[in-house]
């Protein structure tokens, strides 16, 4: 059994909610991880007036004072990673190696934004005018409300709470509801590392409807300033519509249907290494898991293969040993992806055992006990094309999709199809084609000869289309969510000069002539 209730933390003090869930680790579904106090939308309202009441007290905090805060944060993140690591994996059942490279994530997120507590520069900006000053400021937006997926924890929650944290924002934190233990632990170790006042980061632990009516109740009431979703596009476009009906613009990282081109020219052996993590890494359950490969016809049959070859030897089974794939994430997510291998067609070739891991359809090599868990086979379908939802539509699991071009135009169309817009990625030694990929692809990250996963703290995350709205997580970019701009004129003429009406002109001489010119 768990060792205590989770519940939701406003103002500092938990608060028990309606109902009581129980969450169990995927990969021994007799283990209670967590048992959930469930809030009701009332709950996240009094967490968004909690937040409100703390920003302005949070924001007058110098900048390089809460950027000291968060370094402390990630120096606890630092010191409890192993077991913040294990907890997200008995939590959601990704490996082990996956889930330490997630905790480290946090750590590297910290320890970037420490510098820019003291880099939230402004500009100073020469005026058309005399004896006057213009100037820029960045603003803290007010207070965030951050909602987000489960299968990346708490590396992805970072993205969105140290830059808003840094720049003055007080937070209503939303996690995934089956993954509750570990973002309590998350929640906690922000708290403490950072020294944070009460209000300052309050977590809401609650299911869709609740949280959605909650939203709903403190945007109209002004309390929340700025929302950051990661989920599906089906929810993003809600919460979009949400925040656009009270004339705010949500950042939003959706899904991804992710390509992977292979060329004539590619490193056919580093090709299939990528595909493969790409591919099965977290059971294909990542924003940024590989779609389809888009594989040149001269090398469509040994592509394939290797490919296969490599996924029927991949390790697969219990996640605390040394393997690429573990459970899925939750029931609820088996449930959906069996509906996604209703798909395969007759026109497809398909590679690997669809279905659960079982011991009438059992895996070679498979680690630990496949019927404790959610174990899926890994599987790859070959001759995938627009128009089959196979192709289309994000399939959230492990299942990858293979089909042909036979130039790079149709690559590029290929590849652009399915009007998401998140990674990318192209295997070449072509440095023509690998330019041409990245100016004409639709998406939002490009990786040449590397995975479509996989993303370093310093540079943006987002995509675009069915993939986003255009924003960005990450690096400097993201302070563009959380901050505001301020314009700033100071006029110490004694005088009210009118700007455009009263700019003095210099007057050119338009009818000068060069003596002896020709």
């Amino acid at each position: 059994m768990p060792d205590k209730l989770v519940t939701s933390v406003v103002d500092g003090v938990p608060v028990e909610g309606g109902r009581t869930v129980a969450s169990y680790n995927p990969a021994r579904l007799d283990e209670v991880v967590a048992e959930i106090s469930f809030a009701e939308a009332s709950t996240f309202v009094d967490a968004a007036a909690s937040a409100k009441r703390a920003q302005a007290a949070w924001a007058a905090v110098p900048p390089p004072v809460r950027g000291r805060a968060i370094a402390h944060i990630g120096r606890l993140v630092e010191a409890n990673m192993h077991e913040l690591a294990q907890l997200v994996t008995r939590d959601i059942g990704k490996p082990y190696g996956e889930a330490l490279g997630e905790v480290r994530e946090i750590v590297d997120t910290c320890d970037f934004f420490l510098g820019e507590g003291r880099r939230l520069y402004g500009q100073t900006v020469p005026s058309e005018m005399p004896d006057k000053q213009l100037f820029t400021f960045r603003n803290p937006v007010g207070t965030a409300a951050i909602i987000t997926a489960g299968n990346f924890p708490v590396a992805v929650p970072s993205w969105y709470i140290v830059p808003a944290l840094l720049c003055g924002n007080t937070v209503v934190w939303k996690p995934a509801e089956y993954s509750a233990a570990v973002s309590a632990a998350f929640h906690e170790i922000f708290v403490r590392g950072g020294g944070l006042p009460p209000g300052v980061f309050n977590v809401v632990h609650a299911d869709g409807p609740a949280t959605f009516a909650g939203l709903e109740r403190a945007l109209a009431d002004g309390t929340i300033d700025k929302v950051g979703f990661t989920g599906s596009p089906e929810v993003g476009r809600e919460i979009g519509a949400l925040t656009g009906r009270n004339l705010q613009t949500a950042c939003l990282e959706l899904g991804g249907k992710n390509p992977l081109v292979v060329t004539p020219t590619a490193d056919l052996d580093l090709a299939v290494e990528g595909a493969l993590f790409s591919g099965f890494g977290t059971a294909g359950q990542r924003c940024t898991s590989l779609g389809t490969v888009i594989v040149h016809e001269s090398q469509h049959a040994e592509l394939v293969e290797r490919f296969a070859a490599a996924t029927a030897a991949a390790a697969v089974g219990d996640p605390t040993g040394d393997v690429l794939m573990g459970p899925l994430l939750d029931q609820k997510f088996a449930d959906r992806y069996d509906t996604f291998l209703e798909w395969i067609q007759p026109h497809h070739t398909v590679y690997g055992t669809p279905g659960r891991i079982t011991a009438e359809l059992p895996r070679a090599g498979f680690q630990g006990d496949p019927a404790a868990g959610l174990y899926y086979h890994p599987v790859i379908v070959d001759g995938v094309r627009p128009g089959d939802a196979l192709f289309d539509q994000e399939t959230f699991g492990p299942i990858v999709g293979v089909t042909t071009y036979v130039d790079f135009d149709e690559a590029i169309e290929l590849a652009n199809a399915p009007g998401y817009g998140l990674s990318s990625s192209i295997y070449t030694t072509n440095p023509a084609d690998a330019f041409a990929f990245r100016s004409r692809i639709g998406a939002g990250m490009v990786s040449i000869n590397n995975s479509t996963s996989g993303a370093e703290a310093h540079l943006p995350f987002g995509g675009n289309g069915k993939s986003g709205n255009g924003s960005r997580q990450s690096g400097l970019w993201v302070l563009d969510q959380f901050t505001r701009w301020q314009s700033m004129n100071w006029d110490y003429s004694g005088r009210l000069q009118k700007a455009q009406m009263d700019v003095a002109e210099l007057v050119p001489d338009t009818e000068f002539r060069l003596a002896g010119g020709q």
